[in-house]
Parts: C-alpha cells; sequence; structure tokens
C-alpha cells in the first residue's frame, strides 16, 4: 500500500486497504463487513472474506450477494418443517433427496434455521423427518449445549398436503 490517497475521495493519508482490489481507502470511505454478515453460507466464496472493501468493490461484488443472501433468508422462514414424529402427515412425500446436516449451533431455533437456509438455498420449499438434538458439553466448570440436527428437503405441493 505504497499510495496512500484514498482511490474513492483521493484524500490523502488513507489508512486502510480494501481487501479486493488491494487499493487504499480512508476510513470515511470504507465499507465495512462484519465475518457474521454471511454466517449460513456453508462455503464463504474468496471475494466475501475479507472485512474492509472500497465502495466499487462493495458495490460490485459484496451488495449483490448480500441480497441474494437476505432474500434466501426470507425465503428459509417460510420453509415448511415436518419433524420425524409428523410422518403421518408426510408418509406420501418421496424423499429422494440426501438429508441436509447441521451442527454446533448454540440454540434450537437457529439450527432449524440453518436447515431451512440450506433448503431455501438448495430451491426446495419444505423440509421433513427433521430431527434436532441436543448434546451437553463441559468447559471447565461451565457447561453449554451444543445442537446439531438432520432434515430431508422436499420441493411441497398444496395438492399432496391438503385432504380431500
Amino acid at each position: 500500500m505504497e499510495n496512500n490517497v484514498c482511490c474513492s475521495c483521493q484524500k490523502p493519508k488513507a489508512t486502510l486497504e480494501c481487501g479486493h482490489c488491494k487499493s487504499a481507502v480512508c476510513k470515511n470511505c470504507a465499507q465495512f463487513l462484519e465475518k457474521e454478515t454471511f454466517s449460513f453460507l456453508q462455503n464463504l466464496p474468496e471475494e466475501l472474506s475479507h472485512s474492509t472493501y472500497c465502495g466499487a468493490c462493495y458495490d460490485n461484488h459484496v451488495a449483490p450477494q448480500l441480497v441474494d443472501y437476505n432474500e434466501t433468508m426470507e425465503e428459509a422462514k417460510n420453509v415448511a418443517v415436518f419433524f420425524k414424529t409428523q410422518t403421518k402427515e408426510t408418509r406420501l412425500l418421496k424423499r429422494k433427496e440426501k438429508p441436509f446436516k447441521v451442527k454446533d449451533c448454540p440454540d434450537r431455533e437457529e439450527t432449524l434455521l440453518r436447515l431451512a437456509f440450506l433448503a431455501a438455498k438448495a430451491k426446495f420449499n419444505g423440509l421433513i423427518d427433521v430431527d434436532i438434538q441436543s448434546e451437553k458439553v463441559l468447559q471447565g466448570r461451565y457447561q453449554t449445549t451444543k445442537w446439531s440436527g438432520t432434515g430431508i428437503p422436499v420441493q411441497l405441493e398444496s395438492k399432496r398436503l391438503l385432504p380431500k
């Protein structure tokens, strides 16, 4: 970072560097991305792994993927979930896909949301045979719980769910 002139506002003494294009950027022009922003993605792309971006790189690389991520998160909230105990309701649905698995979640709701996010990302609108389990973990004198879950993604049709 030899050139200390901000690539956006052209002011001297830019102290930060864009993670994507490696150009100098000042604190006022920099766009910051927290590592928790895309926490539900299993494989984070290289272009989203940086914490600081210039305005152009953020608009071209991060903003479109952030919009897609947020849309998928909204779809995940609308995914229909049927637990293992509800096999009577899902007995006519085919279980062709491999089950999704998540582990090491802090609570039950996040485990369920992560499963639903994976289903929504793969363009499914339902999860069947969902099984969520907890495991107690001792860390010194403290005890915490880790949650894990599995679920089979399906494409639900309303004609199969509604009784005649």
